[in-house]
């Protein structure tokens, strides 16, 4: 490494050569993978989404008030289906950074 901390020129091409390689083998995988993601994603909202509406309209029928608990519960559920996304991506975003700094030389 350069002592301002950046790398030799060389070492950046060979990190980055690496990478690539590892994309190319992994290409098929990583299209398969996106496609999980998506449903992974997609479930991960719809699921208490209408898990809250099915229990908002079970409540409205049986005991009903001027209030609806179906908006209410799907709003509710909702809002943690979309939590539960977005830990989840930032899960796998931390993990995916992990492996590529683990892919790294140490110069030490």
């Amino acid at each position: 490494m350069m002592p301002n901390g950046h790398r030799d020129f060389p070492d950046e091409v060979g990190i980055k050569e690496q990478r690539k390689l590892k994309a190319e083998r992994d290409a098929k995988i990583e299209v398969w993978y996106g496609l999980g993601l998506f449903g992974v994603v997609g479930w991960s909202v719809v699921l208490p989404t209408l898990l809250g509406v099915l229990l908002g309209v079970w409540i409205d029928l049986n005991w009903p008030s001027s209030r609806s608990w179906t908006i209410m519960l799907l709003v509710g559920g909702l809002g943690f289906g979309c939590l539960n996304a977005w830990l989840w991506l930032n899960r796998q975003r931390n993990k995916i950074i992990k492996e590529r700094d683990n892919e790294q030389p140490n110069d030490h």
